[in-house]
């Protein structure tokens, strides 16, 4: 009868566990020095070894001859558990006996010395699916047990386990076995049963199973019937992961931001009957071998997920930069975890290769961003102009109703007469520094900002206010902010948390600039913010065709 290679090759003694040694060490000097507990956990994912070092452990304490704490496989102890007839060894599922009665029961029985073994060995697998009451009763026994009992505990969700168990038991901690030994493990494994496994195929198996052995024996069970060496483009084909190459070519297209294409190849692989989340999930897992690419060009081959092979992801990310990759990932991650709660997953997916396709559909700051870099590409960013001769401060816009006589806004205070019309500008007024009105705007702009959506907020943080009058003239760093913040929400705030303040009505001016009184001497460096927003605000200004829509 054909016995799976996961199965016939299961270590059998300590030194053949594959990446656990910080485990395997410990375990053999504690039953070499005579030191072994009475209860232990196992804890890890699956496939790392916990019930093979569970067998193991017991082995080794009913050895008739142990090595240097290791059991010797061939007296009748441990043949008997190698058989799985040994009575005295019991290995219980806790997913399928996970009731008070069956742990009463094995409570009840645990007392007996054993009939043949030294010790009489308990091995409770996923032990996290216990009830309440069956951990209840299993406290008292595992606390105080016989002289003769060995409890083995393994579990794949430590956190499920009560606290009251884990301080009866020596907890152990199973790490992902490496890629590098799983791919030696496969080789060793490929060569011993006549397979001719390539180095590529091992690494492409050993990647594909996600740091579980079990797995990576598995898969290349599955391979073993292909024809011909065993290497990266038949594991593929047996696999069927054929399809990888599709979502590539749906990648590329995103990349190319050729929306067109790539709903018509989304709509093809949908009606071939591909499911929706699949192909978003093989999207993301491509995304994010995308972005290691590019994060770690060097040592981040072992990260990757093995789906796609070097070639595909080199000629993918050339060209394009981490930001682009990271946006992309994420908004496919975003739309997988909201798929599964939606009526029309179809749309939902399509909206999405949209945004992916052109970034200015998010409607966010990302859409902002990928606007100014499409008109910076397009060569409209204007180029840094020398420092313009001093000249009269620019008229502020009135965004009260008009009056009768206008006249403009010139850096002196309220109540001067309005300057005659002449065809030469008039040389600039100095004003007097005004002292108490700039401390007004600081004052109240935490009661602006309450009241205020965070967009406005982090706009309002790029401008200062002066009140002048029954005026408050708000300077706007740019063009940009300015337009922000002309918005009928924002100038109603601003007019009467102000009014508030003084007791009187109030108007408010928006205008380009900064105030003679705040204006930072020669040579004087303004303090950065690095923020985003004003990032692109200073980008935005620069663009002379640029419009907030």
């Amino acid at each position: 009868m054909y016995q799976a290679l996961y199965r016939k090759w299961r270590p059998k003694t300590f030194d053949e566990v594959v990446g656990q040694s910080h485990i395997t060490d410990t375990l053999r000097r504690q039953v070499a020095e005579g030191r072994v507990g009475h209860a232990y956990l196992f804890t890890g994912t699956r496939g790392t070894g916990k019930t093979t070092c569970a067998r193991i452990l017991a082995k080794a304490v009913n050895c008739l001859a142990p090595q240097n704490g290791a059991p010797c496989c061939r007296c009748e102890a441990c043949r008997s558990i190698d058989e799985g007839r040994a009575l005295d060894v019991t290995e219980l599922d806790a997913a399928s006996n996970n009731g008070v009665d069956q742990v009463r029961a094995l409570r009840e029985e645990a007392v007996y010395t054993p009939s043949v073994l030294r010790k009489r060995v308990y091995i409770i697998d996923e032990v996290h699916m216990l009830s309440t009451a069956a951990f209840n009763a299993l406290l008292k026994i595992l606390e105080e047990p016989p002289e003769h009992l060995l409890f083995i505990l393994a579990t794949t969700e430590l956190h499920k386990v009560p606290a009251t168990i884990l301080s009866r038991c020596q907890r152990f901690s199973f790490k992902r076995i490496l890629s590098a030994d799983a791919a030696r493990q496969l080789s060793a494994v490929a060569k011993a049963e006549g397979i001719d496994l390539t180095p590529d195929g091992a690494e492409l198996l050993a990647r594909m199973a996600g740091g579980a052995l079990r797995d990576a024996l598995s898969l290349l069970d599955q391979c073993r019937a292909a024809e011909g060496a065993l290497d990266t483009a038949a594991i593929r084909e047996v696999l069927g992961l054929a399809g990888s190459l599709q979502t590539a070519e749906l990648m590329e297209r995103i990349l190319r931001r050729d929306a067109a294409g790539t709903l018509e190849l989304f709509d093809r692989l949908y009606q071939d009957g591909k499911d929706t989340l699949a192909l978003l999930g093989e999207l993301a897992d491509l995304g994010r071998d995308l972005t290691i690419c590019r994060a770690a060009p060097e040592g981040g081959d072992a990260l990757l997920s093995g789906h796609f092979d070097k070639k595909t992801l080199s000629e993918l990310g050339q060209g394009y930069d981490l930001k682009r990759f990271l946006f992309l990932t994420e908004t496919v991650q975003s739309c997988r975890a909201a798929l599964p709660g939606s009526f029309q997953p179809r749309i939902d997916a399509e909206l999405c290769l949209l945004k992916l396709c052109d970034e200015s559909l998010c409607g966010d700051l990302t859409a902002l961003e990928a606007r100014l870099a499409r008109l910076e590409s397009q060569g409209l960013a204007a180029a840094p102009s020398p420092a313009p001769a001093p000249r009269p401060a620019p008229a502020a816009r009135k965004m009260a109703p008009p009056k009768e006589e206008e006249r403009p806004v010139s850096g002196t205070e309220a109540g001067e007469m309005p300057l005659p019309k002449v065809e030469a500008p008039p040389e600039p007024v100095a004003s007097p520094p005004e002292k108490a009105d700039g401390n007004l705007w600081h004052k109240l702009l935490d009661q602006y900002k309450g009241r205020l959506s965070v967009k406005h907020r982090a706009f309002l943080n790029m401008a200062t206010g002066v009140l002048s009058g029954d005026t408050l003239k708000v300077y706007c760093q740019s063009p940009f902010v300015c337009e922000a913040l002309n918005d009928n929400g924002v100038l109603s705030v601003l007019r009467e948390v102000t009014a508030a303040a003084v007791g009187g009505s109030v108007r408010v001016e928006l205008t380009v600039g900064a105030p003679a009184a705040q204006a930072a001497p020669v040579g004087e460096e303004q303090p950065a913010t690095g923020s985003r927003l004003e990032d692109l605000a200073k980008r935005g200004s620069q663009l002379g065709q640029f419009e907030i829509k």
